[in-house]
């Protein structure tokens, strides 16, 4: 197989995507942020609350105080780790504007000199996690939608699963269309969600105010010190209540701070509170029969207005986490934790719409074979806490490093913050690790799989940069050499890529072997990732003259950016080299990479790496180089 090199080696790390759009109002941000921020957490009050009390109660009735305990167990988990601690606290470490788990990372890497390796795998770990999250969040929004229907007819539930097989089919099948379009409906329509969910609780609040005694949180402890074991299952249900916190800090960059606090504290935590106070209400109300309440205390017209919008919000918190996997990945790529993928960008104006084929496709894969597997959202419920936990932990854990080596805390003052969310969290992902075998080893296999993959291609692209530097010729003594000696020198401007600028090029040396020329004016490239979100045009371009015929060139890009060498080397003019695409050739060196016995790695891990190299995108295109002005040349590496 033949893999180019292209010269990414990349230091650091981040989150999601975000639009270059002008600058807008409060209120639109806010309203814009409903639709992408809380689309996920917002559709959590379909099965939290019922899979929580259905763990809390032996039969089909929940007693009083199950009903009072759990919902305030509810209450106060929201409150303490979406109110606390990411909107007093996470969305303040900003990476340059930026938030997510590779943004934290990166942040917590710059603030050691060697970066230490540990922190690039809690990063690798918190990434894993977050895909396990993102496939099962289609499959469950949707799946819980859908069962709506069962509580208007009972003739609907053989149809419920081929139902969100297609709502799915069509919701991975049109994002090559882009976002864009569909997401300015998705703020309103989230919006009504919230004042819809928010009125059908306050219904129900009204006929039994005693409900609202839930919100002391003696009820909570009450409830966890009289039954400490069954408060094991509880606990793993209570935490799908927050299931979506997490998009709130790897959206920071979309929105910014303020208008996602604004959407919280205004629309989105009343709502849910109404909405969960209201449920407990509802099964208070009806003897403590469980069932599913979120439809059942809809009645009339009311209940098709509710499975309707519930089916739309839905869908808009799968696209929300579909377009962070997207963007998630792309930051990979540029950090070199994953080998280069297609991206293909949707909008003229905004960099962050962009749709990325194969993932779509594997996610769509993944998400439908959950779907026909566990058929009921009851049983993805236990799949899906584990991913959540596991990311909000290995946040907290990067957080912790931003709070002591940046912010420069009081060391106890740092670890009590941590203490606190941390062990919340713990005992949550000790909770849900209890269902790995009722449905929690899913999450926890496309986590894993997607660690080997990460771990794999940084390895061996390490192995594979050390392998090939050993025989290059360093560029200093090949450029003295040549200006003394010069060849056949033809007209024009070569630009030879390589992810090592201290040595010459593979194709450069080839070059010379075969064809005995050399151009007037040879520039040495790399392209580096920086570890903040993007470089400003001043720091883009770094020159360096070796001597007449060489000059050494690196770009550097952030890593929410797409590298464009062509536009990166046109600004070069400012700093008196004239780039003109028409005189220039591109040579990009390619190697054919074949297992070796002793490679440091296990043979199966060099294959995997082979493999991973043989599917990586074209080097022309990612790095949108005009392919009329390339010429590659390959050479046959053994690892």
């Amino acid at each position: 197989m033949a893999v180019a090199d292209t010269g990414s080696e990349v230091e650091s790390a981040p989150q999601a995507d975000h639009p270059q759009h002008k600058p807008h109002s409060t209120p639109y941000m806010m309203l814009a942020a409903l639709g992408v921020v809380y689309g996920d957490i917002g559709t959590s009050p379909i099965y939290a609350f019922r899979v929580a009390l259905g763990a809390a109660s032996a039969s089909e009735s929940a007693t009083r105080n199950d009903i009072l305990g759990v919902l305030s167990l509810i209450i106060w988990v929201l409150t303490i780790v979406v109110a606390v601690k990411y909107m007093m606290f996470v969305l303040r470490a900003d990476n340059k504007g930026e938030g997510g788990t590779l943004s934290l990372m990166a942040l917590g890497r710059s603030a050691f000199p060697a970066r230490p390796a540990i922190i690039l795998g809690i990063g690798m770990v918190g990434a894993a996690l977050f895909y396990g999250d993102a496939v099962i969040t289609p499959a469950i929004s949707v799946l819980s939608a859908t069962e709506g229907l069962t509580i208007i007819a009972d003739g609907f539930g053989p149809y419920i699963v081929p139902l969100t097989v297609v709502i799915l089919l069509i919701l991975f099948s049109v994002q090559r269309f882009g976002s864009g379009g569909v997401a300015i409906i998705f703020g309103p329509i989230t919006l009504v969600w919230f004042v819809a969910i928010g009125f059908a609780g306050l219904r129900h609040i009204i006929h039994d105010p005693e409900i609202l005694l839930a919100i002391n949180p003696l009820y909570m402890l009450r409830f966890l010190g009289h039954e400490p074991v069954v408060s094991l299952a509880i606990i793993g249900g209570v935490f799908l209540a927050v299931t979506g916190a997490e998009s709130v800090y790897a959206d920071l960059g979309h929105f910014g701070r303020k208008p996602i606090v604004l959407a919280w504290f205004w629309v989105v935590f009343p709502c849910l509170l109404l909405n969960y106070l209201g449920q407990g209400a509802f099964v208070l109300a009806h003897d403590g029969h469980v069932g599913h309440p979120f439809f059942q205390m809809n009645d009339g017209w009311l209940l098709y207005v509710m499975v309707a919008l519930a089916t739309a919000a839905t869908v808009i918190a799968s696209q929300a986490v579909i377009t962070g996997a997207y963007s998630l990945t792309r930051q990979a790529v540029q950090l070199n934790m994953l080998p280069r993928m297609e991206i293909r960008h949707t909008s003229e104006r905004q960099s962050g719409q962009i749709y990325m084929p194969r993932v779509n496709f594997l996610m769509a894969a993944v998400v439908l074979l959950l779907v026909l597997g566990f058929r009921e959202s009851e049983g993805l419920a236990s799949a899906y806490g584990i991913a959540v936990t596991g990311v909000m932990l290995v946040t907290t854990t990067l957080f912790s490093i931003v709070m002591i080596r940046i912010w420069k805390w009081p060391l106890w003052s740092a670890l009590a913050l941590t203490a606190l969310f941390g062990l919340i969290e713990l005992g949550f992902l000790v909770t849900n690790a209890m269902k790995v075998r009722d449905g929690g080893w899913a999450s926890l296999v496309v986590a894993f799989m997607v660690v080997v993959v990460m771990v794999t291609w940084v390895r061996g692209s390490r192995l594979l940069f050390e392998k090939t530097r050993k025989n290059e010729v360093p560029l200093e003594f090949l450029a003295g050499n040549l200006a003394k000696k010069k060849p056949q020198l033809v007209p024009g401007t070569a630009i030879f890529l390589t992810s090592d600028p201290l040595s010459a090029p593979t194709a450069l040396m080839h070059s010379l072997k075969h064809y005995k020329v050399l151009h007037e004016q040879n520039i040495i490239l790399s392209v580096v990732t920086a570890p903040q979100p993007k470089v400003p045009d001043s720091e883009r371009v770094k020159l360096e003259a070796i001597n007449d015929l060489f000059m050494r060139i690196t770009l550097t890009f952030g890593y929410m950016e797409q590298p464009n060498i062509p536009r990166a080397l046109a600004s070069c003019r400012k700093q008196g080299w004239k780039f003109d695409i028409m005189t220039t050739s591109f040579f990009l060196s390619r190697r054919s990479l074949k297992a070796a016995a002793s490679s440091g790695m296990p043979m199966w891990q060099d294959r995997l790496f082979i493999g991973l190299a043989r599917s990586a995108a074209d080097a022309t295109e990612y790095f949108q180089i005009p392919t009329g002005r390339v010429v590659e040349i390959g050479t046959q590496v053994a690892i």
